[in-house]
């Protein structure tokens, strides 16, 4: 199914769904739990589909119940779930139930249109007085003629067009997926003996960082097949804030796959395997030893660093480039550690031992969808 983007029309949050603030409790007060009956408590994370903690009931408070979608207000601005069980819910949390009866397949849909706005609340703006006026673009019904049907109540827009429930179900079902498997079973993977590790400087293994050409999202279209990923500073969808048209992308600034994309005012990194472009601040890393598996594995050491980024603190390429990190290394066959005598990666001579990552990477429970 084709997404006419150019054919869908603009509605305000606050006329799809009744938008109500959240219970406001804070996970200090409650206690944690793993029993049977522990409800779920969802905070501004945007991760775990904003559940931060399971705690036990509380009596004297109404748990929230399943199939509501909570937006944040703040924190992680606009991280947008819909909630399959009962919850409890944080502060500067919202819930939105859309106001006609629609499958969990639509709420999803909505929840993409949602999360697309999260660009709009970088630098610390909050939502929690401008949701309601959200703007989402959505698709329409159509009379047989396909002339917009215009509902004469005007309940979900001022100009009374009317959200396409069953085309927004339709298009998420005929999505292609099959549940993921892996061959490899947890406890099988490859012990990670840090101790024997050592230190690196992070530009010392790499290319010379640079800064790619950054586009606005406004100019950008997006793509209704095939198309280029447009990555941004957002820490989800690796890094993917949507995929545009490549027609009007003249390729010198198009950015080859194979490469770590690091947003210096967020420090969110991520591993691209494939060709994209990116917004603004935006760091590309390269190296000759790069590789999908062993870049996840230097990815995640480099994820590590992300906590003393905030505030304002960029994560600058000579930062990046002086950073340090413990990575294990190549040994000989007794045992000892193999030097480089050229000493190309360390002062001391010790190499990096690729290999182990990639093997560990590729062992790990799905490594072997990689």
């Amino acid at each position: 199914m084709n997404l006419n983007v150019r054919e869908w029309k603009e509605f305000l949050a606050k006329d799809i769904f009744d938008i109500k603030y959240g219970v406001n409790l804070e996970l200090n007060a409650c206690e944690e739990s793993n029993d049977k009956d522990a409800v779920n408590f969802v905070s501004r994370t945007e991760d775990n589909n904003g559940v931060s903690a399971k705690v036990r009931k509380i009596d004297s408070v109404n748990v929230q119940k399943a199939g509501l979608i909570t937006v944040a207000g703040g924190g992680s601005v606009l991280s947008t779930f819909v909630q399959p069980d009962d919850f409890y819910s944080g502060r500067d949390l919202y819930t939105l139930d859309v106001k006609a009866t629609v499958s969990e397949e639509v709420k999803h849909f909505l929840v993409t249109v949602i999360t697309l706005n999260k660009y709009k609340y970088n630098y610390g703006r909050q939502a929690n007085k401008t949701l309601p006026f959200l703007e989402l673009k959505l698709p329409i019904q159509h009379n047989p003629d396909r002339t917009p049907y215009i509902d004469p109540n005007h309940t979900y827009s001022e100009d009374g067009y009317v959200p396409d429930w069953q085309f927004m179900e339709d298009y998420m079902k005929s999505l292609h997926h099959k549940p993921l498997t892996t061959k490899n079973t947890v406890g099988n993977g490859l012990a990670l003996n840090v101790d024997e590790w050592k230190e690196f400087r992070f530009g010392d293994l790499i290319d010379k960082p640079y800064k790619a050409k950054a586009f606005n999202k406004d100019d950008l279209e997006i793509a209704v097949k095939e198309g280029l990923r447009y990555i941004t500073r957002t820490g989800v969808n690796n890094g993917c804030e949507m995929i545009v048209n490549a027609s009007e992308i003249p390729q010198k600034y198009v950015e080859k796959g194979n490469a770590i994309s690091i947003g210096d005012t967020t420090a969110t990194c991520f591993y691209q395997d494939e060709d994209f472009i990116t917004g603004d601040h935006m760091v590309i890393v390269r190296a000759k030893w790069l590789n999908r598996s062993n870049g996840l594995f230097v990815v995640g050491m480099l994820q590590n660093e992300q906590y003393k980024y905030s505030y304002g603190r960029a994560f600058l390429i000579d930062r990046i480039q002086e950073t340090m990190m413990k990575l294990p290394i190549q040994h000989n066959p007794d045992g000892t550690p193999y030097i480089d005598c050229n000493c190309i990666y360390s002062e001391d001579g010790y190499v990096p031992d690729w290999q182990f990552m990639e093997d560990y990477m590729k062992a790990l429970p799905y490594g072997d969808r990689l």
